[in-house]
């Protein structure tokens, strides 16, 4: 659902020809362990309570093939894929694990409009095994199909996906961002489409549309190998007619599969039809609530012994009657409504002490509780109504992209002082773009801008949206940039 902002998406993209890999990766061809994964591989024989020599036996490669992948033997040239493979089956790790992605798949990388989305989404990821073994399961009894994932904003499917990517470095993958334009069928295809030709030295391919791309991909697959698109946010796409979305082709060839992430949708807004003869299956995280609620607790959990939240979360409980850290999991996990941006949200600001005059009781309850919480403690339904600020926050939520503090205040007609004030008091839902100068900033959450677009919460407001959308389209006539 987010993507970071670039001011032309393929700009920095050297064209499909000149990222072309000189040869395809062997078996044969030598890599070195990083230094994480030096450590990784020694622990990991060890929690096998397997020896070197038993490690290698094996694997079936020699000793001191796994000490130059510890680093205890000279490694000049490196130690062959194949044995690290090896290597990796016994101990079930991923070659990843010992190995840099960028040594391991050079041709593999992330597309640069994503790379810092992914990080952002997969930091303290953690549990949704019920989610990764439930696609794994659908790879090994299907020869190719799609496979989505169904939950409310927040629920955490955009870091499933993100998850999955950085996991699996083969996949191809797009994020769709309303927010960002990053959502036709068009930019979509050409996103893809630079992957494909990139990952698989796709010979004139570069018009090509995507039934013939996953055409020319099957025949380039070796045995065992599958190819895997991720899609994130169907419900995102920008799209006119009544074709697929994204124009998902409604057959692919054996081998390749789609994961997609999608809100719950009715039957007329699904746009997805498939040949009887094409697997589907999916997974709506609605429907696993107990597992969601465990890993919600587990998430709870991990922020609580973090270095960056356990003091001021530690402080927070201590504040409280007779509260333990373990009564502290169940409420929040049960106020959370197995929402994990809730969390992401609530917790940092219980620790930041944001929340040091609320008990627990009055902590909000769901999302939806804690967008409409917050509003209210940033004084927005205060009489008079702070329509200054007001104005500002739905100016962000209508630009529709990253602006810096001074084109904000030119096209809400605020001074840039009142404009800090906002930008400082909803830090915790706002991107800060520090790679342009001066910073950009744009809602982080698509559900927030949701909010902000409920009747109620209009209404309460005092403002008349179409008059503000109306004042961006003729600053942006006039030339006022972002």
């Amino acid at each position: 659902m987010l993507a970071y902002l670039l001011p032309t998406p393929d700009s920095r993209l050297p064209t499909p020809d000149s990222r072309l890999p000189k040869i395809k990766m062997l078996e044969s061809d030598k890599v070195r362990s990083s230094q994480q994964g030096k450590a990784r591989l020694k622990q990991a024989y060890k929690d096998a309570r397997l020896t070197q020599e038993k490690l290698a036996q094996q694997a079936r490669v020699s000793v001191d093939t796994v000490k130059r992948l510890l680093g205890t033997k000279d490694c000049p040239h490196g130690v062959e894929r194949w044995a690290v493979r090896n290597i990796c089956k016994v101990l079930n790790l991923k070659p990843t694990d010992i190995v840099d992605r960028k040594d391991w798949e050079p041709q593999q990388q992330l597309p640069p409009e994503f790379e810092q989305f992914i990080q952002d989404k997969t930091h303290l990821f953690c549990g949704r095994e019920f989610v990764f073994k439930a696609i794994e399961n659908f790879f090994s009894k299907t020869a190719q199909g799609y496979f989505t994932v169904i939950g409310d904003a927040g629920m955490g499917k955009s870091a499933i996906a993100a998850k999955y990517v950085s996991d699996n470095p083969e996949a191809i993958c797009f994020f769709n961002s309303r927010a960002e334009g990053m959502n036709r069928p068009e930019l979509f295809l050409r996103k893809i489409r630079q992957q494909l030709i990139t990952r698989y030295q796709l010979p004139d391919a570069q018009d090509a549309d995507l039934s013939t791309l996953l055409a020319k991909v099957r025949e380039n697959l070796s045995a065992g190998e599958r190819l895997v698109i991720v899609v994130d946010a169907l419900d995102e796409v920008d799209q006119e007619g009544a074709g697929n979305l994204l124009y998902l082709p409604t057959i692919v060839p054996d081998r390749v599969y789609f994961i997609l992430t999608r809100r719950p949708y009715n039957q007329n807004e699904k746009r997805l039809r498939l040949s009887p003869s094409t697997p589907t299956e999916e997974l709506d995280l609605r429907a696993n609530s107990q597992q969601s609620h465990r890993d919600v607790k587990e998430y709870i959990w991990q922020l609580l012994n973090h270095p960056d939240y356990k003091q001021g979360l530690s402080q927070w409980i201590k504040k409280q009657r007779a509260l333990s850290n373990q009564q502290f999991v169940e409420e929040i996990a049960g106020k959370s409504e197995n929402n994990f941006m809730y969390l992401r949200c609530v917790l940092p600001a219980i620790a930041d002490g944001f929340y040091n005059d609320k008990p627990l009781d009055e902590l909000p309850v769901g999302l939806q509780g804690y967008y409409e919480n917050h509003w209210q403690l940033m004084g927005m339904t205060t009489k008079p109504l702070p329509r200054d600020k007001i104005k500002i926050v739905y100016v962000i939520c209508k630009l529709g992209r990253a602006a810096s503090r001074k084109k904000i205040a030119n096209y809400s007609k605020q001074d840039e002082f009142t404009v800090q004030e906002v930008l400082d008091g909803w830090a915790q839902f706002l991107q800060k773009q520090e790679s342009y100068r001066p910073p950009r900033y744009r809602f982080y959450h698509e559900s927030f801008r949701d909010f902000l677009n409920r009747q109620d919460i209009v209404q309460a407001a005092g403002v008349m949206l179409p008059n503000i959308s109306a004042e961006i389209a003729d600053n942006m006539t006039e030339g006022l940039e972002l």
